[in-house]
């Protein structure tokens, strides 16, 4: 049985904070909505991401409003991704925390897969992970929930299982998905939501990411 961590990506490994919330206003604008600064998207930031939308709009986004506003999103986010740069001591930790033996590591993410694999593989991030998973469905419509015990189910064979993975993310999407999957979670408080947001969920909540180690390896620890 081994220690693993289940990272998530944007707003967790990724700092890309600045472009999320630029490309939302960029989406919101096509329903001539202002914009948002980073701690107002903080506030009040939701998932499912439609969920936010809904906030935002205070209404449901009608079928097709909702196709114009995702693909505005996309379209604006891939044009700022790449100013963006891994969260400080990314890189370092997961150096630190090697595939094999008793520990493993890897990636699942709400971004989707086909656009996440070549990015972090040009990141020369690749390495670090058993595996990497991104979302294969309908964009913002659904929680990480039944992606994490689909991603679990098959790191199975590596010997990993739920009660010695801790997932660390930014979202309490991520900690409501662990706590669904039979996982520990650990909220890192540099990304979607505020810190008295993700600490209502009663997990515990890093200022960093190498804090967010050290949490995760007490809770496997117990």
């Amino acid at each position: 049985m081994r220690a693993h961590i289940v990272w998530d990506w944007n707003g967790t490994l990724f700092d890309d904070i600045d472009a999320v919330v630029a490309a939302s206003n960029a989406a919101f604008a096509e329903l001539g909505l202002g914009p948002l600064t980073v701690e107002q998207y903080r506030e009040t930031y939701r998932v499912p991401v439609i969920d936010f939308y809904e906030l935002r709009i205070g209404r449901r986004p009608a079928p097709d409003e909702w196709e114009q506003m995702d693909a505005c999103f996309h379209l604006h986010y891939t044009a700022r991704r790449d100013s963006c740069a891994l969260t400080v001591g990314a890189e370092g930790l997961l150096a630190q925390w090697p595939g094999g033996g008793d520990r493993s590591q890897s990636l699942l993410s709400m971004y989707g897969h086909d656009e996440l694999v070549p990015f972090v593989r040009r990141l020369g991030l690749e390495r670090h992970f058993l595996r990497i998973d991104g979302r294969d469905g309908t964009s913002g419509v659904s929680g990480k929930a039944e992606y994490l015990v689909r991603h679990l189910e098959a790191l199975a064979g590596e010997g990993v299982v739920p009660a010695a993975t801790v997932v660390i993310g930014d979202a309490l999407d991520d900690a409501r998905a662990a706590a669904h999957a039979g996982a520990h979670a650990v909220l890192f408080a540099g990304g979607s939501h505020t810190r008295r947001e993700l600490e209502r969920f009663g997990v515990p909540v890093a200022d960093t990411l190498a804090e967010a180690v050290g949490y995760a390896q007490r809770l496997i620890a117990d």
